[in-house]
């Protein structure tokens, strides 16, 4: 059966989106600061270098990290965390990964700007980009996804629309020991997402607090 999942960082404060977006630093100045966990951990190195060496954590936060990759045959994401808004004229814009994206599978990119040809990438993605309501490209991922889940990759306000929605089965946070005082609130406005789905919490080697919401 396939599931809705998102994977988010937020800090203690409950931020998860920064300011001082660039080329350069795109998920904003802070990112760094919310991902340091997970960038540290052998996953990381190997799904998204393609380290082989084995470098990196083995601990709490690389099992979440190896998890992140199961089961998806899909996903979901919105024009930032592609790129649209810093290269909106670019017809050669293919995001942020290169030639051979991490993601390994079909991704719809939510856009309310003009429609661009889909992108075959390296490695089994491809990008298509969709400018309908959440619920109808939901139903294209998840036909595409053929029995596997669906990961709504982000950023902070494409997450917010689908759990406004109440379309999210599976939500793991990743809370970085940190208090950032500034960005986008995940929570504001939002369902009591405790009253409908389980809640687990565990706590990395890194100080990390991993907390799932589970229908």
């Amino acid at each position: 059966m396939t599931r809705v999942r998102i994977d988010m960082f937020v800090s203690l404060d409950g931020y998860t989106s920064m300011g001082g977006e660039s080329a350069d630093n795109p998920m904003g100045e802070d990112w760094g600061r919310l991902t340091a966990s997970y960038a540290a951990t052998r996953t990381f190195h190997e799904r998204v270098f393609g380290d082989t060496s084995g470098a990196g954590t083995s601990g709490v936060d690389d099992t979440y990290a190896a998890a992140h990759f199961e089961g998806i045959g899909a996903e979901i994401i919105g024009a930032s965390m592609f790129g649209l808004h810093t290269y909106p004229n670019d017809p050669d814009w293919k995001g942020w990964w290169g030639d051979e994206p991490p993601f390994g599978t079909p991704v719809y990119v939510l856009s309310h700007t003009a429609p661009r040809p889909s992108i075959e990438m390296q490695g089994g993605t491809t990008f298509h980009f969709r400018s309908g309501a959440v619920d109808d490209v939901l139903a294209e991922a998840s036909a595409a996804a053929a029995g596997l889940d669906v990961r709504v990759g982000g950023g902070v306000r494409t997450a917010r629309e689908f759990l406004r929605a109440g379309l999210v089965d599976h939500l793991h946070l990743m809370v970085a020991p940190i208090v950032l005082g500034r960005g986008m609130r995940l929570w504001d406005d939002l369902p009591a997402l405790d009253r409908t789905h389980k809640v687990t919490t565990e706590v990395a080697e890194s100080g990390t607090i991993h907390v799932t919401f589970t229908r």
